[in-house]
């Protein structure tokens, strides 16, 4: 992969900032197809010889740029640099998606979308983009310092993937999910599985509607029956009056990073289904 250069914006403050890269037409052999993968490095890489816990991010239009995106920036850049001055950094790669988003990011067959691509999106991930990334920057590649996150679709397979591929990844970031995609077939799935370790960030915002905050608390209760526990290696998030937007998201992902990273939960919150974040 050929990595560029990449200006998202320019800076009037003299805060340290992180670097942009870019790969273009990146080539998945296991979808056919290519895509833009994005990489963030935080700002002690150029000035250190560390290696850096990796977050592979989906939806890589949305994170970085306003003027890529489809729906809204998260400013993942402006997030991580600040976190850096509390002494948490890592690697982000925003990996691009393309027009077959929704079977890309479902690893459940949908009687209305069709046919799942989930599990190959996932070998695109850790059999192609990880190793490539290891090997261009200083990483730190094992489970334990690897993670993958994402909101909607993204959440998903986000979710599906600590499992799937509990090998790789560490902890994930599922963030207002699709669980009813599929037919639910998530909750099935989650029926086949074990407790891997790892942390889990979870949320939903409570303008998401019933069906969707009440799918959230349901599957929050099953992964405290794997043996996960709040506020320790689970952090459940309802966030109110917050939407199915970017914008939502962009407000919870400083929670989010600090969490996965492995800041500690300074206050604990009541163990109640309907709780407000």
């Amino acid at each position: 992969m050929n990595w560029e250069d990449y200006v998202a914006h320019e800076f009037s403050d003299e805060q340290k900032h992180g670097t942009l890269k870019i790969a273009r037409a990146v080539e998945s052999p296991q979808l056919g197809n290519t895509r833009d993968v994005m990489i963030y490095l935080p700002p002690s890489y150029a000035s250190s010889e560390r290696r850096y816990p990796v977050i592979f991010m989906h939806d890589g239009q949305n994170l970085f740029d306003a003027r890529t995106s489809f729906a809204g920036e998260w400013n993942v850049d402006e997030t991580l640099d600040a976190a850096s001055g509390e002494g948490l950094e890592a690697i982000v790669v925003g990996i691009g998606n393309t027009g077959a988003r929704i079977t890309e990011y479902s690893p459940f067959d949908d009687v209305r979308h069709g046919q799942a691509r989930g599990d190959a999106y996932l070998a695109f991930i850790t059999d192609t983009l990880k190793p490539a990334v290891d090997a261009a920057f200083r990483t730190l590649v094992t489970r334990e310092h690897t993670g993958i996150a994402g909101s909607s679709m993204g959440g998903l397979i986000s979710l599906y993937a600590f499992f799937k591929r509990a090998d790789v990844f560490g902890f994930a970031g599922v963030m207002s999910p699709a669980l009813w995609y599929g037919q639910r077939g998530v909750f099935e799935f989650l029926k086949t599985v074990k407790h891997v370790g790892g942390r889990i960030y979870l949320d939903v915002g409570t303008q998401e509607g019933k069906p969707e905050v009440d799918d959230v608390a349901r599957l929050r209760d099953r992964l405290v029956q794997l043996g996960y526990r709040e506020d320790q290696d689970l952090l459940y998030v309802i966030a109110p009056n917050a939407g199915h937007n970017e914008s939502a998201w962009a407000t919870r992902w400083g929670r989010e990073l600090r969490f996965l990273l492995g800041r500690a939960i300074t206050r604990r919150q009541p163990r109640d289904p309907h709780r407000i974040a």
